[in-house]
């Protein structure tokens, strides 16, 4: 399906693949997000290059894939993937926080919620090395967009959902930080 990699040419292919390889080698094979498997073998997710790096445009196209999301709802999911101009975490999180302001001035607060990833993220208390940091670190900067109906319904059939994130945090530090360095490589294959 067209809509699911759009790719308008090598590198922005290239940055798609990488994002998939990681939902599938790390996000769904170490069932860090319990529902990721589903979408996969479904092929509902989008994954979308964003090669522009001007803020009002990443907004903009956030916007767009909010659009194409009501109007495709056989699409579950999209990453909307910043390979350039967002390296910095700290420029990123100021992104995270004014795509969620923009998403409730748009209306779709309730409708959409935001996942970040990011290659440096780092839990607020946390050393910049901790593995438990990994649990959203991918490849590239990321905005996941999820749609919160979905998100409720799945929650709802999950048994104790409040666990997932220290469930995550303990196997992260179980393996520690070079499997997960090596996971991330690894996606770049």
């Amino acid at each position: 399906m067209t809509l699911q990699r759009p790719a308008t040419d090598d590198f922005t292919q290239a940055i798609a693949t990488e994002m998939q390889h990681w939902v599938e080698r790390v996000i769904m094979k170490y069932n860090i997000c319990p529902f990721a498997r589903q979408e996969v073998l479904a092929d509902t997710i989008r994954y979308r290059v964003v090669e522009n790096r001007q803020l009002d445009d990443v907004l903009n196209a956030l916007i767009d894939e909010c659009q194409l999301l009501d109007a495709h709802g056989e699409i579950e999911t999209t990453l909307l993937i910043l390979p350039r101009g967002f390296e910095g975490f700290y420029l990123y999180l100021d992104l995270v926080d004014m795509a969620n302001d923009l998403l409730i001035e748009q209306g779709y607060e309730g409708i959409y919620q935001l996942a970040s990833f990011h290659p440096d993220y780092c839990f607020d208390g946390e050393p910049q090395d901790s593995a438990a940091n990994y649990t959203n670190r991918a490849p590239y900067p990321t905005l996941h967009i999820i749609r919160e109906a979905s998100m409720e319904q799945a929650l709802a059939n999950y048994a104790d959902p409040e666990s997932i994130p220290e469930r995550n945090i303990a196997f992260a530090e179980r393996k520690g930080t070079e499997f997960f360095v090596k996971l991330l490589r690894d996606c770049k294959q």
